[in-house]
């Protein structure tokens, strides 16, 4: 009596297995280098004649983050010389005054994601026509993984902000400044220090400045040379 083991499916669907995982391992490594995302909103009425006008900071409110706070606002020093716009000589009144402030929070968010189950089904055995008999096995089932559901998942992801106003304080006499320029950056992320995040807001903030005014735009950055997509 000839029995004759029937492993050619089987070796066919573990290849195609391999080849799967293969791909899905290609996908999380591209996935490293994901875009930084941040999305700002803006409004405006920024003044015509302000090309050339000086800039100075307003005094933040948090005196305990004095230097974090500095290296933030040279940040935005340099997008306004981008603009055409000069600092304020020291002791001198600046046209353009300039109020921002960063924060970050931890946030827990519930997502659900879909599971698929792997099945296998049962090939009986048989007997062929020259009296060999094939044993019954057990394959994997070729329409793939099949759904079963979703799973419910809480994730942490940290929202970081940048907050920045331009006042104008070129007016009628007595008048107090008015809000020329306003903006906020928000990016979302995995937990993370705030500081390398807030160089992609600030120039998030000033792309395309001043913008149309109501302006929501989403501005992504390279993850490896930090140029902004287009």
């Amino acid at each position: 009596m000839a029995i004759a083991l029937h492993t050619h499916s089987f070796f066919h669907f573990s290849r195609a297995r391999l080849i799967s995982g293969a791909l899905v391992l290609v996908a999380l490594l591209s996935g490293c280098a994901s875009p930084i995302t941040a999305r700002v909103s803006s409004f405006q009425q920024w003044p015509a004649d302000a090309a050339g006008a000086s800039f100075g900071f307003l005094a933040p409110a948090d005196h305990t983050r004095a230097l974090e706070q500095a290296s933030y606002a040279s940040l935005v020093a340099t997008e306004l010389a981008k603009q055409g716009l000069q600092a304020a000589a020291s002791g001198q009144p600046a046209r353009i005054l300039v109020d921002m402030s960063v924060s970050s929070q931890l946030e827990n968010r519930s997502y659900s994601r879909p599971v698929y189950q792997d099945q296998y089904i049962y090939r009986p055995g048989f007997r062929d026509a020259a009296g060999r008999i094939y044993p019954g096995y057990w394959m994997p089932d070729p329409f793939g993984p099949r759904y079963v559901g979703n799973q419910q998942l809480m994730e942490t992801v940290q929202v970081s902000s940048l907050r920045l106003r331009l006042l104008d304080t070129q007016g009628p006499a007595g008048s107090s400044p008015r809000t020329v320029f306003e903006s906020n950056a928000t990016h979302e992320g995995r937990p993370s220090p705030l500081s390398p995040v807030v160089p992609y807001l600030v120039r998030a903030v000033f792309e395309g400045f001043p913008g149309a005014n109501g302006r929501v735009q989403v501005v992504r950055f390279k993850a490896d040379t930090g140029e902004v997509i287009r």
